[in-house]
C-alpha cells in the first residue's frame, strides 16, 4: 500500500511486513462530536479494516484532549468540573462512534493520564536548550528548530501566530509555543515550574512516542491540524529524539455545508446523533468515503439522497442473492474477481475510496442485473455473496442479519398474501402487505415468485 505523504508530497509505501502502528489525533471533548470528525475517523477505520483483511497486525492509537482552555470554559459556564465535561463528551463519543460502526482503537489515551510523560518530555526538550520556561509557563523555540514549517510549507519568517497560539511577552519569539502553561485555576497539577497544564501539542508527541516509540508508520488526522498541532509536534518530537518522528503524515479534507465551512456563528454544524438519526451509519459511512479522502468535501442533502438510492441497491443485491434458487450459473467467477482486484488496488494507491466505491457498485449491479434477467444462479449467488460480504466489512456497511423466526414470520405472511391474492381477497391481502411496509419489508416480484427484503429505516426519507 502507497499513501501521500502530507511531509514529503511523495507516494510513500506502508511497510506491512511487521505490526503496523498507527496515531490519529482525536477529539477534544468539549462538545458532541460532528461530521467532520465522522469522515476522518471513518477513513482511518478502513484503512486500518483494510489492512486487518489481509492478515496485517494493526496498533491503532487515538486520544483524547481531555484538558484545554475550551473544556475549562465550558466547564465554568456549566458550573461543572473539566473532568465532568470531558466524561461526559468521551461517553458519548464512544455512543457516536459505536453507532458509525468504527472499530474502537487498541487504546484511547488521555491528556490528563499522561502528565508525567509529559513532564518528563518538557524536562528534556529545556536541557536539551530546545524549551526555556518564563513566568508564565515553558515555551518550545521554535529558532532552534530549523526545519520548523516543513509540514505546512511555511517559512518561518513569513508565519504569524497560529490557532491556539497565545500572545505572552515573555516569549523569546512570537511563534514559540507553549508546552506547559502556569495556572492556579483547577485543573492545575504540580511541575517543577509550578502549577499547571500541559499545552496542546505536547500532549500528543508525549503520548504517541509512548505506545508507538520514537517512529512510527502513520500520523493521521484532518487538515486543519497540519499547522500548527501537527507541524509543532514534528519540532518537540525530533528535537526530543533526534531522529524522524513519522514515516507517514496522512491528512483528511474538510467537511463543508452546502458550501460553507462549518461554525458555531453559522449555526450549520452537524452532530453525528444528528445525522445518524436522520439518515443512519451506513449513508453517513458510504458520503464520507465518497470522494478522495485528502480532497474536502460537501455535505448536502442532495449527496446524501444519492448515497441513499445507492444504499438501497446494495440491500436489493444482498436479498437477491440470498433468496436465489435458480439452478442456471453464468460462470461470474472471472467477473467478481476482476471487480475485487480493482477494490483492492483503488486502496492500495493512496487509499481511494472513491474508486473503491466504484468497483463495489459494480458487482452490487451486476448482481442485480443477473436477478432481475432471473440468470442468478445459486453458484454464482455464493461467489458474488462471499466478495460483496468482503468488501461490506472493509467499508464498514452492515446489513444486518435477521433471526429465524423473523424470516419464518414474514415468510408465512407472504404465503398467506399469496393464498388471498388466488382467492380474489384482495382486501386481506393489502392488509398484509400494508403491515409488511411497516416492518419496511419491500417484496420483489419475479417470474414465477416473490421474493423480500427488509430495507433499513431511514428518517430522513421519508
Amino acid at each position: 500500500m502507497k499513501i501521500q505523504d502530507t511531509l514529503s508530497k511523495a507516494m510513500q509505501e506502508v511497510d506491512v511486513s511487521k505490526k503496523v502502528k498507527i496515531y490519529l489525533c482525536g477529539v477534544t471533548v468539549y462538545d458532541e462530536s460532528h461530521i467532520g470528525h465522522a469522515r476522518t475517523i471513518i477513513v482511518f477505520d478502513v484503512l486500518r479494516k483494510y489492512l486487518e483483511s489481509k492478515g496485517i497486525e494493526i496498533e491503532f492509537i487515538q486520544n483524547f484532549t481531555d484538558i484545554d482552555d475550551k473544556i475549562i470554559n465550558r466547564a465554568n459556564a456549566e458550573n461543572k468540573t473539566a473532568d465532568e465535561i470531558s466524561t461526559k463528551y468521551i461517553e458519548n463519543y464512544y455512543d457516536d462512534f459505536d453507532g458509525l460502526n468504527v472499530k474502537r482503537a487498541t487504546n484511547y489515551p488521555k491528556a490528563t493520564e499522561h502528565i508525567s510523560e509529559i513532564i518528563k518530555f518538557i524536562e528534556k526538550l529545556i536541557v536539551k536548550g530546545v524549551s526555556y520556561p518564563t513566568k508564565n509557563g515553558v515555551y518550545f523555540s521554535v529558532s532552534k528548530f530549523p526545519e520548523y514549517g516543513k509540514l505546512s510549507k511555511k517559512k518561518i519568517d513569513e508565519l504569524q501566530s497560529g490557532s491556539r497560539i497565545e500572545v505572552d511577552e515573555e516569549k523569546k519569539d512570537p511563534l514559540d509555543f507553549a508546552v506547559w502553561k502556569l495556572s492556579n485555576k483547577e485543573p492545575v497539577w504540580d511541575s517543577p515550574w509550578g502549577k499547571g497544564r500541559p499545552g496542546w501539542h505536547i500532549e500528543c508527541s508525549a503520548m504517541s512516542i509512548k505506545y508507538l516509540g520514537e517512529n512510527f508508520d502513520i500520523h493521521g488526522g484532518g487538515r486543519d491540524l497540519i499547522f500548527p498541532h501537527h507541524e509543532n509536534e514534528i519540532a518537540q518530537s525530533e528535537s526530543f529524539t533526534g531522529n524522524q518522528f513519522v514515516k507517514i503524515w496522512m491528512h483528511v479534507g474538510m467537511v463543508t455545508i452546502d458550501g460553507e465551512k462549518m461554525s458555531k456563528s453559522i449555526g450549520n454544524i452537524k452532530s453525528i446523533k444528528h445525522v445518524i438519526e436522520n439518515w443512519g451509519p451506513n449513508i453517513i459511512r458510504l458520503f464520507c468515503l465518497s470522494g478522495h479522502y485528502s480532497k474536502p468535501i460537501d455535505y448536502s442533502e442532495e449527496l446524501l439522497k444519492e448515497n441513499l438510492t445507492k444504499w438501497r441497491q446494495a440491500e436489493t443485491c444482498y436479498y437477491e442473492l440470498i433468496h436465489t434458487n435458480n439452478e442456471n450459473n453464468e460462470n461470474i467467477t472471472e467477473m467478481t474477481q476482476k471487480l475485487g482486484s480493482e477494490f483492492d488496488k483503488a486502496l492500495e494507491e493512496d487509499f481511494n475510496t472513491h474508486l473503491a466505491l466504484s468497483a463495489f457498485f459494480q458487482l452490487i449491479k451486476e448482481a442485480n442485473r443477473l436477478a432481475a434477467e432471473e440468470k442468478l444462479g445459486k453458484e454464482d449467488a455464493k461467489i458474488i455473496k462471499a466478495e460483496f460480504q468482503r468488501m461490506l466489512k472493509i467499508l464498514g456497511l452492515d446489513i444486518p442479519e435477521m433471526t429465524d423466526s423473523v424470516k419464518q414470520e414474514i415468510n408465512t405472511m407472504i404465503q398467506n398474501r399469496e393464498k388471498f391474492r388466488q382467492e380474489k381477497q384482495f382486501r386481506e391481502a393489502d392488509q398484509i402487505r400494508d403491515k409488511l411496509n411497516e416492518m419496511n419489508v419491500e417484496l420483489i416480484d419475479h417470474k414465477g415468485k416473490t421474493i423480500w427484503m427488509k430495507k433499513e429505516k431511514i428518517k430522513a426519507e421519508k
